[in-house]
């Protein structure tokens, strides 16, 4: 009989057409494409386990999962047989054998997820667009001026172990206390040659954590721009985390900027998590 292999991907996926990570019997999901296409290609034995649970229309570079089938042959032909049968809009970056105890949510040290905004600045005389065909999919785009310093000093209030209750929810009842590492906003080159005389700034904001809450980061990108925009002065960011107090959150900015790039392991795992992952 065909051996029962635990491997682990590296995956990326454009989160837009999904209803999140997680299988719903009734809409589209990642978890949910991912077992599909590997059901027509080997003998799968058991669920997908993901390192995030990804909201929908939120976006992966470094999702980490493992998975059990029964595969007699290399796994790098796996991985090419499991991306012929995936959508467009998701591809394995990778495959290895799992290694004994590995557990992509459990063993993890950290996270990264990068936020985008296209911020257009309309030349004098004209109106600014009402959206950004070349973007929308990946940035919010604004046509307001951002404060980058006063959203970069709002951000610092975030950095180290605080009770995140007012920007997110735990699951199952769990703590809501998180350890933030790094939060920063910053200027980005534009990414596509036709926005190169794009009259306006890309900004990223990138935050690492040990662990985030569900729409954490949405919630606390949708303050942090309240800031930017003079809405609310950055010290009023440290108030609403010391409230720990939903009621108090900005609104999540939506979700079609927020990337998970990277999910980071013990030094053993990691780089053997992301050793030969393709672009």
């Amino acid at each position: 009989m065909t051996p029962v292999r635990t491997i682990c991907a590296l995956v990326a996926y454009d989160g837009a057409d999904f209803h999140g990570f997680q299988y719903q019997a009734n809409a589209p999901s990642v978890q949910g494409a991912l077992e599909a296409a590997l059901d027509r290609c080997c003998c799968r034995e058991g669920r997908v386990i993901g390192a995030g649970r990804t909201d929908a229309g939120v976006h992966a570079n470094g999702q980490v999962i493992t998975v059990s089938v029964r595969w007699a042959h290399a796994l790098t032909a796996l991985e090419r047989a499991w991306n012929v049968h995936l959508p467009a809009t998701v591809s394995v970056r990778s495959v290895r054998e799992a290694p004994t105890g590995f557990h992509p949510r459990f063993g993890a040290l950290s996270r990264t997820y990068r936020y985008t905004v296209q911020m257009y600045a309309a030349p004098a005389g004209f109106s600014a667009p009402k959206h950004s065909p070349l973007t929308d999919r990946y940035a919010l785009f604004v046509t307001q001026p951002l404060d980058v310093a006063a959203m970069n000093a709002a951000a610092g209030a975030l950095i180290g172990v605080h009770d995140f209750a007012t920007f997110g929810q735990a699951t199952h009842g769990e703590s809501t206390e998180r350890q933030v590492f790094a939060a920063q906003w910053q200027v980005s080159e534009n990414s596509l040659p036709e926005l190169d005389d794009f009259p306006g700034r890309r900004l990223v904001f990138t935050i690492t954590a040990n662990a985030f809450l569900r729409q954490m980061v949405r919630n606390v990108v949708g303050a942090l721009l309240m800031v930017g925009r003079g809405v609310i002065a950055p010290a009023d960011v440290a108030a609403m985390l010391a409230a720990r107090d939903r009621r108090l959150s900005a609104a999540p900015a939506p979700p079609q900027g927020l990337v998970l790039e990277r999910v980071t392991y013990p030094p053993a795992w990691d780089q053997w998590v992301h050793a030969g992952a393709s672009d």
